[in-house]
């Protein structure tokens, strides 16, 4: 049986290096020009030739994001950048653009992956770009099981990409002019203001300056907040059609958020492809643990009704753990660096989070505070974020693995 790959976020190396550690199959990222996250710190052309290196080492794909909507100036420096990726060995670039996907064919052989943004919900728009010659397409957000179903059998020779996690779009896959006509920030050309989180009231023109709330609540309504999307649950359900690749949404995000996606859904498919499928109620608290504004299983089920949006607030994030540090390397057997994220105090109760899906609990030792050259100053009693220290356990750790407390 040809397995689903595991396709990760990354907004810079190191989320890029985590993703891999923590099972990922493939990692899509952004170069500085062309792709939809212009927020992301994104890779400089030296770092994406250090990545797809790095990656292939370790036999992973690198994707890259060509998925803006493009006016004509942007288009000039185009085809040298295209040239630049085939050069470096990228594994395919993801176009939403019929320009963009011409402009890739005529300078490359480079593998074509159509983007979420170009809204394919039906099988002929599929095969169509499979004809054009993409090798993988990336479907709608939203579209249901059935559909996917029905165009893995009437298009059964192109890759197919789905997302199964992160955050959703209230317009059609991204493809939004709220940002745009509110603030000058264009959603289709990466610098979306996220304008869909704001809170709303109706307003009638001839009662200007008289608010009154869209839904039965004094203070207002986020009417177009949508849940995140979360199909652990069901992610047997969508490895039984046959797709090709699994996303996981979230450039922008910490590397807990990326770490922890991944390994949940690397053990879901691992279970999967085992032949003894169970689903394990873990994954599920696991992915509860990272930040986020609840979840939702989207339009798999058809439409997407009213308990897929958080009507109530826009800041509605909820998480149950928080990162608190990461195992930056292996000193000794029983030494580490360890770099501080969010203030840590020896004697905390923390938990080991490495790439299984078991976490260990795990108590603060004594903490050497190193200078910024690295030098050992004095034991501390607390250590701030942005610092590093040293500590001696004989708890086995590895490097990448991360520290966490209960919120």
């Amino acid at each position: 049986m040809k397995k689903a790959e595991l396709l990760a976020p990354a907004g810079n190396m190191e989320k890029f290096k985590m993703a891999l550690h923590y099972g990922a199959d493939a990692v899509f990222l952004g170069g500085k020009m062309f792709n939809l996250r212009a927020g992301s710190n994104n890779f400089s052309d030296e770092e994406l030739e250090e990545a797809v290196i790095y990656a292939h080492k370790r036999g992973k794909r690198v994707y890259v994001t060509l998925n803006i909507i493009p006016h004509n100036d942007e288009l000039e420096t185009l085809p040298e950048y295209v040239k630049f990726l085939e050069k470096v060995g990228v594994d395919g670039v993801i176009v939403a653009d019929l320009g963009v996907f011409q402009v890739v064919k005529e300078n490359s052989n480079l593998n074509i992956s159509i983007s979420t943004q170009a809204s394919n919900t039906n099988w002929r728009s599929v095969k169509m770009w499979k004809d054009m010659g993409a090798k993988r397409v990336v479907l709608a957000r939203e579209i249901s099981l059935e559909n996917i179903k029905e165009i893995r059998e009437k298009v059964p020779d192109v890759e197919l990409e789905v997302f199964v996690h992160g955050a959703m779009c209230m317009a059609i896959s991204g493809r939004c002019l709220l940002s745009n006509y509110m603030t000058g920030r264009d959603a289709n050309r990466g610098d979306c203001a996220q304008a869909c989180r704001w809170k709303y009231s109706l307003v009638e023109e001839t009662r200007p300056g008289e608010n009154m709330p869209v839904y039965e609540d004094e203070h207002g309504t986020y009417i177009f907040n949508s849940k995140d999307l979360c199909t652990i649950e069901m992610i047997d359900k969508i490895l039984d059609i046959g797709v090709d690749s699994l996303k996981i949404e979230g450039r922008m995000k910490g590397i807990y958020y990326v770490s922890n996606c991944v390994k949940v859904y690397k053990d879901a498919l691992n279970s999967y492809y085992s032949g003894n499928y169970e689903y394990n109620p873990e994954w599920r608290t696991e992915l509860e643990s990272i930040s986020n504004r609840s979840y939702t299983e989207g339009f798999y089920h058809g439409k997407a009704g009213v308990e897929s949006l958080n009507y109530n607030n826009r800041n509605s994030y909820s998480q149950t753990h928080k990162l608190v540090a990461k195992i930056e390397k292996k000193l000794s057997d029983n030494e580490y660096l360890v770099a501080i994220r969010n203030k840590l105090f020896v004697g905390q109760e923390v938990q080991i989070v490495s790439p299984e899906i078991k976490v260990r609990d795990f108590k603060m030792p004594e903490m050497i505070l190193l200078d910024k050259m690295g030098r050992e100053t004095e034991s501390v009693e607390s250590a701030n974020p942005n610092s590093f220290v040293k500590i001696k356990t004989d708890i086995p750790m590895n490097e990448l693995d991360m520290l966490r407390i209960v919120l």
